[in-house]
């Protein structure tokens, strides 16, 4: 059985179908470059309301997702309930993933990004990481943390997830 991955778009306009979701395959295409193991991925599209995301959270966390990322919802305006949802739903905070993804987007010049409330939480056995919901941000953002999600999914418990080396260095330490 392939490793799931689940990837929730966060957006009033998209879940409504006023425009596409271009964010989610944006997502998709970065962690098929950065995988060399093949996955299988659950997309979904959900309004800007905490009470949906968090219901997605916990439905693709029980349906097996080592990791679900998770794009929009992240900024400062009312509708951005992002991190409060996966506050309310996650048992463990990992405000590391947030410093480094706010840090590569100010050094590729987006001086917005400290606007940015990003950040990643454990739910049960999953890794849940908040992205931006712009797609060309994406990118930068997880350029910046992929190398070490599949140590942190290890730790967890979950399936094995090896990098594409021509692409990404993923971080192991070396067994002892």
């Amino acid at each position: 059985m392939l490793p799931k991955i689940g990837i929730v778009t966060i957006s009033d306009r998209a879940s409504q179908g006023v425009y596409a979701d271009a964010s989610g395959p944006a997502i998709e295409a970065a962690l098929r470059d950065y995988l060399a193991t093949p996955c299988a991925f659950e997309r979904r599209v959900v309004a800007d309301e905490r009470d949906g995301i968090a219901a997605t959270l916990r439905e693709l966390a029980a349906a097996g997702c080592c990791l679900v990322c998770t794009t929009g919802g992240t900024g400062p305006a009312e509708r951005d309930v992002t991190p409060e949802a996966i506050a309310g739903v996650c048992h463990k905070e990992l405000p590391g993933f947030g410093e480094q993804m706010r840090a590569a987007s100010l050094r590729a010049g987006v001086p917005t990004a400290i606007l940015s409330r990003q950040t990643a939480a454990i739910l049960g056995r999953t890794l849940v990481v908040t992205l931006p919901g712009k797609p060309a941000s994406i990118r930068v953002c997880l350029d910046a943390v992929f190398p070490a999600i599949p140590y942190c999914i290890d730790l967890l418990g979950g399936p094995r997830l090896d990098g594409n080396p021509a692409v990404v260095q993923v971080f192991r330490p070396e067994p002892k």
